[in-house]
């Protein structure tokens, strides 16, 4: 059964959630990783999202990230294969297609990894984009009630420009 997309209003207790979890993942990652960091819609305050908790973990080798898959598996997490995210490593906490912790290891300071915290901070600064944002999601949510694939695709436009100003506003665009 599909899970329809629904958009919560911000909960501070996500932040607290993500804390926790980091807590967890430091234990058993201890000194491999470089970073953790709360990323995605439940890690920006005001704003509503689909209550999954998004972790961004750094690595300075992808490939060493499956040495990590069976620790990961005690705290209740599943590796999930998508080749076409070859930039990244997913990991799922909670059924297929509701998970409740998504875990994605980057290569830390790579553009994937700088992409996902430039826009988090981007939209923590920036509170009419933030605005645009929630009224964005609201709007495929209710478009895209069960197809998370194309309300994810809708949203690629307007965080492409986000991250294009971002990136204008670091200095990160010739």
């Amino acid at each position: 059964m599909k899970k329809e997309i629904s958009i919560e209003e911000y909960n501070s207790n996500w932040a607290k959630e993500f804390e926790e979890e980091k807590v967890k993942l430091k234990e058993i990652l201890n000194d491999k990783v470089i970073s953790i960091e709360h990323i995605g819609s439940t890690s920006i305050k005001g704003l509503g999202a689909m209550p999954i908790i998004d972790i961004a973990i750094g690595v300075k080798d992808l490939e060493t990230v499956m040495d990590f898959n069976e620790p990961l598996q005690k705290l209740g997490y599943e590796f999930v294969n998508h080749k076409e995210f070859p930039e990244r490593r997913f990991f799922r906490k909670g059924e297929w297609r509701a998970g409740t912790h998504h875990l994605h290891f980057y290569e830390f300071e790579g553009e994937h990894w700088n992409n996902q915290i430039l826009f988090r901070d981007y939209l923590r600064t920036y509170p009419n984009a933030l605005k645009e944002y929630q009224q964005l999601k609201v709007n495929l949510a209710a478009e895209y009630r069960f197809d998370r694939v194309s309300y994810t695709e809708a949203k690629a436009p307007f965080i492409q420009k986000v991250l294009f100003k971002a990136k204008e506003e670091t200095g990160q665009v010739n």
